[in-house]
């Protein structure tokens, strides 16, 4: 493995590192205590290139590797997790998925549209019942005899809900097939039959918009089916490995966030007549906190040079996302502490850093789902 990175690479990481620290870190704080959508942001973001990373030029994209996502996810989520959030759906649940199946005229349609930031796109799967176990969704998709769907149900916990112009959906199209019997539907939330519901009040990325969304006789045409009937599962599954590459990146960003904000401060802060950084425990806290830093970001480079080779790469974006959410769990916990008082005042972006880590634990699949699907990869067991 090559551990260099192409010039390429590097701009798009300076370009993503500018707009992270000129726009989104000074505005964070507001759209954190506000909930308020940043949109500008999100079009800046989509302006250059950054909400479309590994969609080709062809389709309004930047037509570049999962290394350089990750790179790029890693500088924003250092900003905003709330902004890499937004980001991450885009590129990795959106995009991704249409480009793998989708049609050309779905290409044109709705990916140009989300890469060039001129819309935005989300990913609904979750239901109210079903999170983990997505084969027991409720939201139906009858067939009629003119070819069309009738959708009804709801979903939850869609990211960007709110404000999404497109929706990847899956439904459940022939339920006696279980998780054979699952369709992808591309939704445009102006038709006739799409409602949104409650947003959701967050712990944390509280800017990324989250909230119900409902279909009552939503009718879907044969072309908005995304692949064919009943591969929705599958599509679900191998989208949500690319995500989770995506969500180890944002871990990785909050988590140095937190580790840079504390280098500084135990440097600056006075205790018993000495910078706090000279005492051993703190020092101890330190190297680990630079340790699980960097074994999450090279496996989720790891993870990211496998997908862009064109191999299975299920099990290193498992292994990154769980290293990765967990190091940035743990990393943000020791900030806050080794910052007392101050790490728990919403004068400093610690407290912040410490909610926002938390979903990157739970949403592309919990700890407990990553670590049953690295043991059965590696066992062969079911």
């Amino acid at each position: 493995m090559d551990f260099s990175f192409t010039e390429e690479q590097l701009m798009l990481q300076d370009v993503a590192r500018r707009i992270a620290q000129e726009k989104i870190a000074p505005s964070a704080e507001h759209h954190d205590r506000t909930g308020e959508f940043p949109l500008a942001n999100i079009q800046l973001l989509g302006e250059n290139g950054l909400m479309g990373i590994e969609v080709p030029a062809e389709y309004g994209g930047a037509g570049m590797d999962p290394i350089a996502y990750v790179l790029a996810m890693v500088e924003v989520a250092a900003g905003d997790a709330a902004h890499s959030t937004i980001m991450s759906v885009n590129n990795s649940l959106f995009c991704n998925g249409i480009l793998t199946h989708g049609s050309e005229a779905q290409k044109q349609k709705y990916v140009r549209a989300i890469a060039e930031g001129t819309a935005i796109g989300a990913f609904a799967l979750t239901e109210p019942q079903s999170g983990s176990d997505a084969t027991a969704m409720r939201c139906r998709a009858v067939k009629q005899a003119d070819g069309t769907y009738v959708i009804n149900g709801k979903k939850s916990w869609i990211t960007s809900g709110p404000v999404a112009k497109y929706i990847v959906l899956f439904a459940m199209s022939e339920p006696d097939k279980g998780a054979r019997g699952i369709t992808a539907f591309m939704i445009d939330t102006d038709n006739a039959g799409f409602g949104r519901g409650k947003t959701e009040p967050k712990l944390g990325i509280r800017a990324s918009a989250t909230c119900e969304i409902e279909f009552n006789d939503y009718v879907a045409q044969a072309e908005d089916v995304l692949g064919q009937e009943g591969e929705g599962f599958k599509i679900a599954m191998g989208v949500l490995d690319a995500g989770r590459i995506g969500i180890a990146s944002q871990a990785i960003g909050i988590a140095r966030a937190a580790y840079e904000a504390t280098l500084e401060y135990v440097k600056d802060r006075k205790a018993f007549g000495a910078a706090i950084g000279t005492f051993q425990m703190t020092q101890a806290k330190i190297a680990d906190m630079k340790c699980k830093l960097d074994a999450a970001l090279l496996l989720t480079l790891r993870a990211a040079w496998v997908k862009g080779q064109g191999k299975r790469f299920s099990n290193e974006a498992a292994i990154a996302k769980l290293t990765a959410s967990e190091a940035a769990m743990w990393i943000t916990h020791q900030a806050v502490q080794i910052h007392g008082g101050m790490g728990y005042s919403k004068e400093m972006p610690l407290e912040r850093y410490f909610r926002d880590a938390k979903i990157t634990e739970i949403y592309e699949g919990t700890s407990e789902i990553q670590r049953l699907v690295i043991a059965r990869n590696e066992t062969g067991l079911r």
